[in-house]
């Protein structure tokens, strides 16, 4: 697995984390959507995990928290990796056992900056994170496929 999240950073690395994450609605279709992703280690299993922050009020938020589940794609050129997996949600609305919510602020800059985020003035990074409600999303490679 290790050497697959390899291929995960470097085609992060590629275009700004760039990726695709699809979670099923209930009629089974899927709903896709883009956003920054990165390689970090999951706050409760301590294993790595492909991570983002999504806003509180995202539809893929409202579908993760109800499947469970989600797949990220990541592309550069003809190369590609699927990472799909059970997801873990840590948040103002997704609290986590074993996780104290004192370090939401630190985690949400954490996957930010693992997503090749930068940001000048991380306290309004933090207002702004907790007025969007914002969660931290970590999606477990539990399956991976790729062309490389």
């Amino acid at each position: 697995m290790a050497a697959d999240l390899d291929l995960v950073r470097r085609l992060a690395g590629v275009d700004h984390g760039l990726a695709v994450v699809a979670a099923t609605r209930r009629d089974g279709t899927v709903h896709g959507s883009v956003v920054n992703v990165g390689v970090l280690d999951d706050p409760i299993s301590q294993l790595p995990a492909v991570a983002f922050v999504t806003a509180g009020s995202a539809l893929k938020l409202i579908l993760l928290r109800r499947s469970g589940r989600a797949t990220v794609v990541l592309r550069a050129g003809w190369e590609w990796v699927a990472v799909e997996g059970p997801v873990r949600l840590v948040g103002p609305d997704d609290t986590a056992d074993g996780f104290s919510m004192d370090g939401l602020r630190r985690l949400l800059r954490d996957v930010f900056s693992a997503a090749g985020g930068t940001h000048d003035d991380w306290r309004e990074f933090d207002r702004v994170m907790a007025i969007e409600r914002r969660t931290a999303v970590f999606v477990e490679p539990e399956r991976l496929s790729s062309n490389a």
